[in-house]
Formats: C-alpha cells, sequence, structure tokens
C-alpha cells in the first residue's frame, strides 16, 4: 500500500503518443499502480463494495496469438494469472485477421458475452477503440501501448480527413469520446539507454540501431540506446573505440533489402550487436547475424526465446522491454480492488520506473535472459536502476535532435 500511495501522489496523467512500431509521441510522467495486497472483494469508482463475480475480464490478441513470445502473450498470461489469483472470470479472443473490423467484431463478440473489462495490447487497437468505445460506454477499455497518434490517426481518417501524423495540430475530443478508455504507453528511451549501457559494459564496442520507421517511439528507443552507450563509454575511457551505426528500414518488416544493408553491417563494418527496433524488422538483423555469429537486442518484450530459437542459440544478448505484465497486473489491482477507475478513464498516461526493483518496473531489460558477465552482473544493472530513480542519471526523451554524444555515431538515415 505504501507503493501505491506514493505513486498516487506522485503520479501525472499526460496525454502522449505511441511505442515501437505505433504513429506518436509522448511526455514523462510517473504512473498510478498498486501493491496489488487488497483481498478479493473489489469496489466501484465509487467506492461500494462489488462482489468480484461482476466482474470480467477479456483480453482480446491484435494480429498475433497469445503464443507469440510478445505482446499478446505477455498480456494473456499477465491477464489470466491475475484474474485467476482474484476468482475473476477471464477470456480472450482472437480476430479472425488482421485489421479494424475483426478486431472490432471480437469487442463486440466479448461485450455480448458479458465482458465488462477489455484488455487491448497494441497500437493496431487505436482504431478499435475509436469504433467501439462510444458504442458500449459501460465498457472499460485498458489499452497499452496504445497512444494520442494512433487514436488520432483512426478518429480523424473516419471523419473524411487527412491526419498528418502531428497531435498538437488535433483535438481528439472533437472527433471522439474516450471517457472509457484508458491507454498506458512507456518511456522507450529508458529502456533504450539501459540496454546500450549493458552492451558497452558487456564488452562490445561497435554497435547498430536498426529501427522501424522514424516515428518518435522508435526515435526514443534509438536515442536512448545512443546515451546509454556513451555513458557507458565515458565511464570505461573508451569512447574513442565505440561506433555506432544508426539508421531506419523506413518500414516495420525485414526483407531481402535490409538483410543484405545487414550483412553489411555484420561482415564489412564488423559491427558485432544491433539493437532492432521495430515490429518484424528484427528478422533482418537476426539473420544477417546468423551468418557471421552475430548478436541482436531485442525490443518490447524478452525476444530471447523467439530470436535464439529461430535463428541460433545466444544471439540475443538482451531486450529492451515494455514492463506489460506489471502494468496489466498493476492496473487490473486498481480498478477493481481499489476502486480507481476514475483515475485512468479517459488518460493516456506514460508508465517508466517506480522504484529500485527493476523487475517492477514498466521499462527494463530482462533478469533472466540477459547475458550478464563479470564486467556488467545483475548488481550493476541495480545500480543503474538506482540512479536512474534517483535522478543521478538523467535520459533525455527528445527526438528533435539526435544526442551529443563522445562516441562516434553514422547516422546513415534511411536505408530504403
Amino acid at each position: 500500500m505504501k507503493k501505491l500511495l506514493a505513486l498516487m501522489l506522485a503520479a501525472v496523467m499526460v496525454f502522449g503518443l505511441v511505442a515501437c512500431g505505433g504513429s506518436g509521441d509522448a511526455e514523462t510522467s510517473a504512473p498510478a499502480t498498486t501493491d496489488g495486497t487488497a483481498e478479493t472483494t473489489v469496489a466501484t469508482e465509487t467506492g461500494a463494495p462489488m462482489d468480484v463475480s461482476n466482474v470480467k475480464v477479456a483480453m482480446i490478441t491484435d494480429y498475433g496469438d497469445i503464443t507469440d513470445e510478445s505482446f499478446n502473450q505477455t498480456t494473456y498470461e499477465a491477464s489470466k494469472a491475475y484474474c485467476e489469483s482474484k476468482g475473476i472470470t477471464f477470456t480472450y479472443y482472437k480476430p479472425a485477421g488482421d485489421s479494424t473490423p475483426e478486431r472490432v467484431a471480437m469487442v463486440d463478440k466479448a461485450v455480448a458475452d458479458g465482458y465488462n473489462i477489455i484488455v487491448m495490447p497494441g497500437y493496431a487497437f487505436g482504431g478499435t477503440i475509436v469504433e467501439t468505445c462510444e458504442m458500449y460506454p459501460d465498457v472499460k477499455f485498458v489499452a497499452l501501448d496504445v497512444a494520442l497518434g494512433d487514436l488520432l490517426e483512426a478518429a480523424v481518417t473516419k471523419a473524411g480527413e487527412q491526419y498528418d501524423y502531428n497531435p498538437d495540430n488535433w483535438k481528439l475530443e472533437e472527433y471522439v469520446d474516450i471517457s472509457n478508455v484508458y491507454c498506458a504507453i512507456y518511456q522507450e528511451e529508458l529502456s533504450g539507454y539501459m540496454a546500450g549501457y549493458a552492451a558497452v559494459k558487456m564488452g562490445y564496442k561497435h554497435l547498430g540501431f536498426l529501427g522501424g520507421m522514424a516515428v518518435p517511439a522508435v526515435m526514443r528507443y534509438g536515442y536512448g540506446f545512443i546515451q546509454g552507450v556513451d555513458a557507458a563509454a565515458a565511464e570505461l575511457n573508451i569512447a574513442d573505440q565505440v561506433t555506432i551505426e544508426y539508421a531506419y528500414g523506413n518500414q516495420f518488416n525485414g526483407d531481402a533489402d535490409i538483410t543484405a544493408a545487414m550483412d553489411t553491417w555484420y561482415g564489412e563494418k564488423k559491427v558485432e550487436v544491433v539493437f532492432a527496433c521495430g515490429g518484424g524488422i528484427f528478422t533482418s538483423a537476426a539473420e544477417a547475424a546468423a551468418k557471421v555469429n552475430g548478436k541482436v537486442i531485442g525490443v518490447d518484450v524478452d525476444q530471447a526465446a523467439k530470436i535464439d530459437g529461430t535463428y541460433g542459440e545466444g544471439m540475443t544478448i538482451t531486450s529492451a522491454m515494455k514492463g506489460l505484465a506489471p502494468a496489466v497486473k498493476d492496473t487490473l489491482a486498481d480498478i477493481i480492488e481499489n476502486g480507481n477507475w476514475a483515475n485512468y478513464a479517459g488518460k493516456i498516461v506514460t508508465l517508466g520506473l517506480v522504484g529500485n526493483e527493476p523487475t517492477a518496473n514498466y521499462v527494463q531489460i530482462p533478469m533472466e535472459t540477459t547475458q550478464w558477465n563479470d564486467t556488467f552482473t545483475k548488481d550493476d544493472y541495480k545500480k543503474l536502476v538506482e540512479g536512474m530513480v534517483n535522478g543521478t542519471i538523467k535520459v533525455s526523451n527528445a527526438t528533435d535532435a539526435m544526442p551529443k554524444t563522445t562516441v562516434t555515431v553514422n547516422d546513415l538515415g534511411n536505408l530504403k
């Protein structure tokens, strides 16, 4: 409860934009959360006790399945575990295909089946929210990684207007009422920093960043990565020995052209590890890395199982993660057990660090699969997190210009 009270006092709810693969930007704020110690009774947002049998939670997958070792699986497992622990009815729905109408159909079915809290992971749900939230005002929609830009793109387009991908030019409330929607987005620059810092501390000196498209969320990952690399190199006094190749694929999937560029990075340029950030673009980095025993850094979730299982054991040195599991648990607990939906409704909140315990944070690198060594241990990581929490280590979330560094950064722009 102390954690809840401290965070609720610190929380600043702000509108922001999307995460890796989406179309927006974000401000920095602390999240509302809970320690999850309440019993199995729940309360409405007005504080009236409510039996858990009146709560039914459904999760809808985006365009993957609950075995995708990514957003869907993490969200599903966290939602299911929480609900089972509290005796709350839970299920999930998988759309027939990858389209907003097919995702909307699953919302329709969930509501028809009596589910009153619907959890949706990923920016692809922007259009789904716009289409359904006003239809079902009594349903609480909890969206992870859905940002203002994603909602605006869908809402403005639905209105027959041309969205310019600059959310500052638009007012969402003029297009859709999201008063029954809560969207959580993440401070990508922090986990990007962690990954870059870790890589250099592990001993890598020639690194690469392969982003999907140069949208703010991907840029925050990349610019955070640069800052982390630079900080670690400065600490080790090896800035003159460290180089970063930096580029965007200008798409969120890998293909033969991008793989060929990665072949050059890993081959001719002798890049040792690439942070691949942006949907399926990691496939091109991994395909190239497999040819020369190169390494990669995953993104959004712990990608070690997926990448290593497909392209080679030990390929993934770490992943810059969004803490989907703690976000799901904390949000559902606060909404259901503490009756605090009023603190979430109609808000888009940026989640980041909540304390010194790495696994409780909403941005992190994985404790289990990161390739810890003598020069970067779990204790070193915990000290890094402590410095970020207490403000000793500062990370900029600005995307208007590439960070100034003492290491060499070769900005290659778009590969396509």
